[in-house]
């Protein structure tokens, strides 16, 4: 049995590998999707006090700054046992929302995109941003620039950074936001409708108007039948707060929890090929790598597409439009993560804008008095790669002394592996592999918006080490480990 490695994998944030093994007739026996990274915040955000958690794990990733900073903010409310005022929810999910615009809109355009506006078989040193500058044109490409960077500066205006904020307290926020400032934000906000528009009408003129895409998105090989999770308040997807719902393949509500609930719900099972942990839903057991009857479960855009629809006018209507040309739902199609994540974008500036026109987000009540330290609490948001659940235990004192993160990629580390299978076994046969097929292979992670990252953020024990030794020529004599 012979084996193909990519590595690295191409588009996407962090570090990770694929492993395809071939039979002896050179076609794919398993192919298996490896993080090999490692992160540590699990373990060093013990003995920290709980206020100081949400601005330490910003920095777990960044892009995906916000959503650890809001969901371990959301934590540390239960921590103190306090519910946050309702000015300073409108200004989390604010927040929250900004962010999904300007990591959608990342996402999308240098990431996802570059496969359809440069073509899956471009040369590599054109399928990337560069390539759909040159395609899109570059004034299009600032003015989307300009664009995205209007959610970047409500983040700054919320957060106090326009990185790693600092603004989260337990039970609310740590600044009021001024009428100089909501005025700013409209402002900003109708610029983000506006790049949700544009980026509604890209996919539509490049993706879905050309028959050989529209006919890849609906293939087989893209295909990956499993359940889904998203969180759902008065029957639309929102993204800072509600109930957790999971679906079946056939649309059926087959479970809902709360966050505190989320243990009896949710496992985390060891795999040996990666230091990231795959879930499954535990009411339904582990059913191993199936699909169809299965306990495996996707998150992200798809899955909330899925759930519910968005709670939002412009946003709706594109995702009627979605499901009216997929003729199916839900479902299954993992290319129309791109799709849904266009509508999201959408959804979220739209979403922004309707919080800064609210004449209670410029209260002065942002926060509630804390009581006693209670010792437990759990954070659940949708980031925009998923559910995100941050979890921690802490002393009489509120010092950390036990905490938990499941991230979206680990979320959808199953299907992930599913999807990566089952397209290289439909493009490689008889041992014949070249970077195009191999590039077909990729295509099925991107949807995903994999961010290894954040996902591994474990411990081994000791730092790693790798040293390779070259000779003149440029050829490997050596690798040493110490792990």
């Amino acid at each position: 049995m012979s084996e193909i490695e990519i590595e690295p994998m191409t588009r996407l944030e962090g570090h990770g590998k694929i492993a395809i093994f071939l039979d002896d007739k050179g076609n794919v026996a398993d192919a298996f999707y490896q993080i090999v990274e490692f992160r540590g915040y699990e373990t060093f955000v013990r003995g920290l006090p709980i206020e100081e958690v949400p601005r330490t794990v910003s920095t777990i990733c960044g892009v995906c700054r916000g959503v650890h900073f809001t969901a371990s903010t959301k934590a540390s409310d239960g921590v103190y046992g306090v519910e946050p005022t309702e000015t300073a929810k409108k200004i989390r999910e604010m927040f929250l929302c900004a962010h999904q615009v300007e990591d959608h809109a990342a996402i999308l355009y240098a990431l996802g995109l570059p496969d359809f506006v440069v073509g899956p078989e471009a040369d590599p040193a054109e399928r990337n941003i560069v390539g759909v500058v040159k395609k899109v044109g570059a004034e299009t490409v600032k003015e989307i620039l300009r664009k995205r960077f209007a959610a970047v500066r409500v983040m700054e205006i919320l957060g106090g950074k326009p990185l790693h904020s600092v603004t989260g307290l337990p039970g609310g926020w740590a600044k009021r936001i001024s009428e100089d400032e909501r005025a700013e934000i409209e402002k900003l906000a109708k610029e983000m409708v506006e790049l949700g528009k544009i980026t509604i009408q890209v996919f539509e003129d490049v993706v879905l108007k050309n028959e050989k895409y529209l006919e890849m998105i609906t293939s087989d090989y893209y295909r990956v039948v499993v359940n889904y999770m998203g969180t759902v308040k008065d029957g639309c997807i929102n993204y800072y707060d509600g109930v957790q719902t999971v679906i079946n393949p056939k649309g059926e509500v087959i479970d809902q929890f709360t966050a505190d609930e989320y243990l009896d719900h949710v496992s985390e099972r060891v795999v040996p090929w990666s230091y990231v942990k795959m879930t499954y839903l535990k009411k339904l057991g582990w059913k191993g790598f199936v699909e169809g009857d299965t306990s495996l479960y996707s998150v992200g855009p798809l899955a909330r597409a899925n759930i519910a629809p968005p709670s939002t006018p412009l946003a709706r209507e594109a995702y009627d439009t979605m499901f009216d040309t997929l003729k199916e739902k839900p479902t299954h199609y993992i290319l129309v993560y791109h799709w849904a994540r266009a509508v999201e974008l959408l959804n979220a500036a739209e979403r922004v804008l309707e919080l800064a026109q609210d004449a209670e987000i410029t209260s002065p009540d942002v926060r509630a008095e804390l009581s006693e330290v209670k010792g437990e609490g759990v954070g659940i948001i949708e980031a925009p790669r998923g559910t995100l659940i941050h979890h921690y235990k802490t002393d009489e004192k509120g010092i950390v002394t036990e905490a938990n993160m499941i991230v979206a990629t680990t979320h959808n580390h199953a299907p992930i592996n599913l999807a990566i299978k089952k397209a290289a076994q439909h493009f490689i046969h008889n041992g014949v592999v070249d970077d195009k097929l191999l590039n077909y292979v990729e295509i099925a992670y991107r949807p995903y918006d994999i961010c290894q990252a954040c996902a591994s953020h474990v411990l081994p024990g000791r730092d790693t080490l790798e040293v390779v030794v070259y000779d003149s020529d440029g050829e490997i004599v050596k690798v040493l480990r110490n792990f």
